[in-house]
C-alpha cells in the first residue's frame, strides 16, 4: 500500500464578506459556521475577521479536496482546523465531512492557509491510502 494524492482543493474569499456576515449576523453566524476551538483560536487575534475568513476558505478548500463540495449531510462545522504546537494548521473532519472521507479512503488532509487585509486563501491535499497494481 503507497499514500496518493486523492483530492485537492483551494479557495480564495475577501475578508470584507466575512467581516460583513459577522457585522450582520454577529454570533449566530459565527456559531452556525466555527467550532469552539475556531472561535477561541479567531477571537484572541488582533485581526480575527482575517483569521475567519481564513478558514471559511480552508473549509471551502477541504471539501474540494474530498471532491464533495457542500452536499446534504455535511455541515459547516463539520470541518474543523486547529492548530499544531508549532502552528501549523490541521484539519478535522467530523460528521458529514468524516462519513465522506472515510468512505473515500481519505486518511489525512493537508493544509495551507494565508490572509492579508483584503483576501484569505487556502489549499488542501487530501491523502489516503491506495492499494498498489499488484495487490
Amino acid at each position: 500500500m503507497s499514500a496518493n494524492i486523492l483530492g485537492i482543493g483551494t479557495d480564495i474569499i475577501e475578508c470584507l464578506r466575512i467581516a460583513q456576515m459577522i457585522e450582520r449576523h454577529g454570533d449566530l453566524f459565527i456559531r452556525r459556521v466555527f467550532t469552539e476551538i475556531e472561535i477561541e483560536y479567531c477571537s484572541t487575534k488582533k485581526a480575527a475577521t482575517q483569521h475567519y475568513a481564513g478558514r471559511w476558505a480552508a473549509k471551502e478548500a477541504v471539501l474540494k479536496a474530498l471532491g464533495t463540495g457542500w452536499v446534504r449531510g455535511i455541515g459547516w462545522r463539520d470541518v474543523e482546523v486547529r492548530h499544531r504546537p508549532g502552528g501549523g494548521p490541521v484539519v478535522v473532519l467530523h460528521g458529514g465531512a468524516r462519513d465522506v472521507g472515510e468512505r473515500a479512503g481519505i486518511t489525512q488532509v493537508h493544509l495551507s492557509i494565508s490572509h492579508c487585509r483584503s483576501h484569505a486563501v487556502a489549499y488542501a491535499i487530501a491523502e489516503g491510502l491506495a492499494a498498489s497494481d499488484g495487490e
